[in-house]
């Protein structure tokens, strides 16, 4: 693994198209670089490695949202020098979106498409729990019930005094998130939900499609919230068929 300032990668290989990816609340790059392999040659990986999380445990975690888009969408203009693409989940896909419109703000090369998975509507989401808030014990439960934070990590005390700050970061980017309405993105969004996530709404889901002036494509898969993970060798093969298909060149 290679880590270069927010971004890191599973190899140095260069491919024709770049998927920048960006983890839910709390992931960290180690859950997502194993696609790479699933990918294949022709897709080049980089998972966002945010402060307060895997290699940069130790630095404090960013609980600005406007400060953490800024510093990513920098860091992906400056390997946007071929065709790419953003994937996001849960927290991720509000990440996601806001760096595709950072970038088109800035007049800089933008992505060829956005895939957001386990998400709502950025203006029609809804938000009930504040789990920023919380008691270092209620939080880590309603880590449990969530299902996407290892129990041997929860059950440990010193690893979790260690992961609660960049959590905490992470639910407050997320929790006091605002929408600012704005022209829709000329790209094509893939939208990802699992039939039976308790934390979106399937008519939420649907204001992606206010988000953008192109096609909306909806992906149904069995699961929870974390469905990601049980169908990873389908979703990256749709990456990197739909992928290759966007940026083979026409005749």
């Amino acid at each position: 693994m290679t880590v270069n300032d927010w971004f890191c990668r599973a190899s140095d290989v260069e491919a024709p198209v770049r998927l920048f990816c960006f983890p839910f609340a709390g992931g960290n790059a180690a859950a997502f670089l194993p696609w790479q392999r699933m990918l294949g040659p022709d897709v080049e990986l980089w998972v966002a490695q945010l402060p307060g999380r895997g290699a940069r445990l130790l630095e404090p975690p960013l609980d600005d949202l406007d400060e953490l888009v800024a510093r990513l969408a920098a860091a992906v203009a400056a390997r946007g020098d071929r065709p790419f693409a953003l994937f996001g989940h849960s927290l991720g896909a509000l990440v996601a979106f806001e760096v595709a419109r950072t970038l088109r703000r800035d007049g800089l090369p933008g992505p060829h498409s956005l895939w957001v998975a386990g998400a709502e509507g950025p203006g029609t989401r809804s938000v009930e729990d504040r789990l920023h808030d919380l008691p270092d014990p209620e939080l880590i439960e309603a880590l449990r019930d969530y299902g996407g934070t290892p129990a041997e990590l929860l059950d440990d005390p010193e690893m979790m005094e260690l992961l609660l700050p960049g959590l905490r970061a992470d639910f407050a980017l997320d929790e006091c998130y605002t929408y600012r309405a704005g022209a829709p993105l000329d790209l094509p969004v893939h939208v990802l939900l699992a039939d039976r996530d308790p934390h979106v709404d399937p008519a939420r889901a649907a204001g992606w499609s206010q988000e953008t002036s192109r096609p909306v494509h909806r992906h149904v898969f069995p699961g929870g919230h974390f469905f990601l993970f049980p169908h990873q060798a389908t979703i990256t093969a749709l990456l990197a068929t739909v992928l290759a298909a966007d940026h083979t060149p026409t005749r």
